[in-house]
């Protein structure tokens, strides 16, 4: 472990992580200053707390280096250009994220880390992996970009936990140079957070980081060979292998499906003539297949760890996911009414819509620099009709004309707190028996909502509405 007593480490960020980070650091001896560039209630409120345990606050100000710092501890969303990681580049004062801090507070018996990315599904697996973990009789949580911070569960001590399942975003890895996982995955990858790495060869790089030093297995989607090539790329400890997750049977070396069974290619005493059952297709809520994919990616990580497949079965069975990710909120009228507000880009709502048969698609808010064209053209043949919401439901339209024109489209022009209401009632008009009502807006929708927890609720409660007067 590092010794901590008597360094000046600065921490940029009051939110959750850099909290957490501070009050660590403060614990061991660091002398320690969070900086802020926010000087409203919230951050008084948070900055008098600090005070209290002897934690220096410097509110208004989060470009210029305190001096006298020899380590910057970053909250995950904080971009490396900006001009405080500037400055501490000039001054030779190395940056890094809570995910790193954690990582070298572990002692030398901590829970080996069994570790999660991607575009999208992170949480998901990560809570699946979590739940097959706790099946098998061992101590885990799921921690990290989860909401845990990471910090936190490592000071509970090496004794804690058996296994962590850690979820990890793009921005943490960027930030974690020394992380070396027992074994890790990367779900997908698709262009998302660009702004923030600069490139989509910069942002895939940094989820790669998640192979480096890979002890037993790095878990990679077959259907996406960008995962893979990661794992080509990576520097992994000898004895390292390369498994793979497929919706279709599974090659040597990989988990896949056969006639709606799990099955394991890789974990297994001969890997060409054998394969475990590990569960069935509907074992998985929702058997989606990008959720058959996620669950695939969990069962391989824990397979890994040396989980016997029964846990797995007893894992997914026992798995329900959170809110808003393709949640079934009813059916009124022979037609079922589905929430995935949390599929805020094109990847997660592509995914999404190949889900169903028959669709009335619900979309729009803020694109964040994304195009529909692909999108809108591989799904052109399931939609029934399309409702258009938010500030850039202008970009769908256009893709929608250009790639599906003889689909009905209805275009709310409102951005009132009924506007959801109106789009469920006119998703109604649009379907049949047999049809679903499909909430993915492939956007953000901080244009209308607080966030995509909100916009969900109001669709949940739109549709409770429509099934009352039904």
């Amino acid at each position: 472990m590092t010794s901590w007593q008597g360094r000046n480490v600065t921490v940029a960020g009051l939110g959750v992580s850099g909290l957490s980070a501070a009050r660590a650091l403060a614990g061991l001896g660091a002398v320690v200053t969070v900086v802020d560039g926010g000087d409203g209630d919230a951050q008084r409120t948070r900055a008098a707390e600090l005070a209290g345990t002897g934690i220096s606050v410097r509110l208004g100000d989060a470009e210029t280096l305190p001096e006298g710092t020899d380590l910057v501890v970053t909250s995950p969303g904080w971009k490396p250009s900006s001009p405080l990681f500037t400055a501490a580049a000039e001054a030779g004062v190395d940056v890094v994220g809570d995910v790193e801090i954690a990582w070298r507070l572990r002692g030398p018996d901590a829970a080996p880390w069994l570790a999660i990315t991607g575009t999208n599904g992170k949480t998901t697996t990560t809570q699946m992996l979590a739940s097959i973990l706790a099946a098998a009789g061992l101590r885990t949580a799921a921690v990290g970009n989860i909401g845990t911070p990471i910090v936190d569960v490592v000071l509970e001590g090496d004794d804690a936990y058996d296994v962590l399942a850690v979820e990890l975003s793009s921005y943490q890895l960027h930030w974690a140079p020394s992380l070396r996982a027992h074994s890790a995955a990367v779900l997908n990858l698709a262009p998302d957070h660009l702004d923030w790495h600069g490139s989509m060869e910069a942002y895939a790089a940094d989820k790669g980081r998640i192979y480096e030093g890979n002890q037993v297995a790095c878990v990679y989607n077959v259907a996406d060979k960008a995962t893979e090539d990661l794992v080509r790329e990576a520097d992994v400890e000898e004895g390292c292998r390369a498994i793979g997750f497929t919706l279709a049977a599974p090659a040597p070396s990989q988990l896949g499906v056969v006639d709606g069974i799990l099955v394991d290619r890789a974990f297994v005493p001969d890997r060409q003539k054998q394969a475990q059952e590990l569960a069935e297709v509907s074992d998985v809520r929702p058997p989606a297949p990008h959720n058959i994919a996620n669950a695939l990616a969990a069962a391989g990580l824990a397979r890994a760890y040396g989980v016997p497949a029964t846990a797995v079965r007893e894992g997914l069975r026992a798995f329900r996911p959170d809110a808003h990710r393709i949640e079934h909120v009813a059916d009124v009228d022979g037609v079922a009414y589905i929430d995935d507000s949390k599929a805020t880009n094109t990847h997660a709502t592509q995914a999404s819509l190949a889900a169903y048969e028959s669709i009335v698609w619900i979309a729009g808010g803020l694109a964040k620099g994304a195009t529909f064209d692909e999108l809108v053209a591989g799904a052109a043949g399931r939609l029934r009709g399309v409702v258009l919401i938010g500030a850039d439901r202008a970009l769908i339209r256009e893709a929608l004309a250009r790639h599906a024109p003889e689909v009905p489209v209805v275009d709310l022009d409102r951005t009132d707190t009924g506007a959801m209401s109106e789009a469920v009632r006119q998703a109604a008009r649009l379907a049949r028996p047999g049809d679903t009502v499909l909430m993915a807006p492939a956007c953000a929708s901080m244009d209308m909502f607080t966030n995509y927890n909100k916009r969900g609720d109001a669709f949940a409660a739109a549709v409770r509405e429509l099934g009352a007067s039904a």
